[in-house]
C-alpha cells in the first residue's frame, strides 16, 4: 500500500508540475506572448523577403530593358558579347529570387506547426480551467541585462521605430 501512496504521490507531483508549466506558457511573466511572436516574426519575414524580391526582380526587369535598347545601338561584337554576360548575370539574379516562394512556402509550414502546438496549448489551459491556472504561482523570468532590456531586434510594421526613422537619425 505504500508502494501505490508513493506513486500516487509521485503522480500528483508531475501532474502539478504539468500544470504550473502550462500556467507558465498561458500567462508569460515578461508580457510577451511567444507563439503569437513567432508567428508574426514569422510572417513578417516572409512579407520582408517577399517585398525585397519584388524591388530586386524590378531593378533587373528595367536593367534588362536598358540592355535591350543599347544592345539596338551596338554592333562591335566585343560589347555585344559583354551586353550577353551582363543578360546572364541578369538571369542568374531572376533565377536567384526563386529562394522567396521556397522561403516562403517553409515558413509557412514552420507557423503552421506553431499554430498548432499553440492550439494544443490552448486544449490544456481549457481543460485546466483558465481560472485555475492563473490562481499557480509561476516563476519569474531571469532578470534581463540593460542591453536586452533595450534590444528588441526589428519591430512589427506599426510598432517601434521604422528603419526610415533609424536612418533618419544618422542624416
Amino acid at each position: 500500500m505504500d508502494r501505490l501512496r508513493q506513486e500516487l504521490d509521485g503522480l500528483m507531483r508531475y501532474i502539478q508540475r504539468v500544470r504550473q508549466e502550462i500556467a507558465a506558457i498561458d500567462r508569460p511573466t515578461d508580457g510577451d506572448d511567444r507563439f503569437e511572436s513567432m508567428g508574426e516574426q514569422l510572417e513578417a519575414v516572409v512579407a520582408a523577403t517577399g517585398a525585397a524580391t519584388n524591388t530586386i526582380m524590378e531593378a533587373m526587369e528595367s536593367n534588362e530593358q536598358l540592355l535591350d535598347a543599347l544592345r539596338e545601338t551596338i554592333t562591335d561584337p566585343a560589347q555585344i558579347a559583354a551586353l550577353d554576360r551582363l543578360t546572364a548575370n541578369g538571369n542568374a539574379v531572376f533565377e536567384a529570387c526563386a529562394f522567396q516562394d521556397i522561403t516562403g512556402q517553409r515558413v509557412n509550414k514552420v507557423v503552421k506547426s506553431v499554430t498548432y502546438v499553440e492550439e494544443r496549448v490552448n486544449a490544456l489551459v481549457d481543460i485546466w480551467g483558465r481560472d485555475k491556472l492563473a490562481e499557480i504561482e509561476i516563476a519569474a523570468e531571469p532578470e534581463k541585462s540593460a542591453d536586452e532590456d533595450l534590444l528588441h531586434g526589428p519591430q512589427l510594421d506599426g510598432q517601434g521605430l521604422s528603419q526610415d526613422d533609424i536612418d533618419k537619425l544618422f542624416d
